[in-house]
């Protein structure tokens, strides 16, 4: 076996998760969306960390507002993805330059976005310092079965990425049958 050094600084890029993300946050006066990738699925209900800090204009209005909708878009929404990651909301209409249509959620003044797979209405229930990580409480879901890409993209971390492929069905032979209590 030949084990190359990786610098500590790039272990991160080893278990990144995925798939990316755009988080939509409503100020109270206007949409905003940004791109994450750091996002964590906490257990089988529908419950989420996001990890973000004021160094992102979102911040605020998610603290504030305590809500936010996690959209996930597929491959052919690559550019725009980075495209919405590298400029503020700060100066910028993001759904305006990047062709996005914000659609009006049920549960949060935050919007969805129609061109993407699929969309989780949250709330935030608690913030975690110092490390800036969101909790975040799914209160309804939403899936385009209809979207012909149904491909998600991945983030390595150092500005690669990689996208769904084939999927394996092992739902027969992952059901178990605990004792009653377990």
């Amino acid at each position: 076996m030949h084990m190359e050094t990786l610098p500590l600084s790039k272990a991160f890029t080893l278990i990144e998760s995925g798939p990316v993300v755009l988080v939509t946050t409503h100020d109270g006066q206007k949409d905003n969306v940004m791109t994450l990738t750091w996002t964590m699925v906490l257990d089988f209900s529908a419950r989420f960390a996001i990890v973000t800090g004021p160094w992102n204009h979102s911040f605020a209005a998610l603290c504030d507002t305590k809500a936010c909708v996690l959209s996930i878009p597929t491959v052919d929404m690559l550019d725009t993805v980075i495209g919405i990651g590298t400029c503020s909301g700060v100066d910028t209409n993001k759904f305006e330059k990047f062709g996005l249509t914000a659609v009006k959620a049920r549960h949060v003044r935050a919007p969805l976005i129609r061109e993407c797979l699929a969309q989780v209405e949250c709330r935030v229930v608690d913030i975690i310092e110092p490390y800036n990580i969101i909790i975040l409480e799914g209160v309804a879901a939403y899936f385009d079965s209809a979207r012909a890409e149904k491909r998600m993209i991945h983030a390595i971390g150092d500005g690669t990425f990689v996208v769904d492929g084939q999927t394996f069905d092992r739902k027969e032979m992952m059901r178990t049958k605990l004792p009653a209590g377990v």
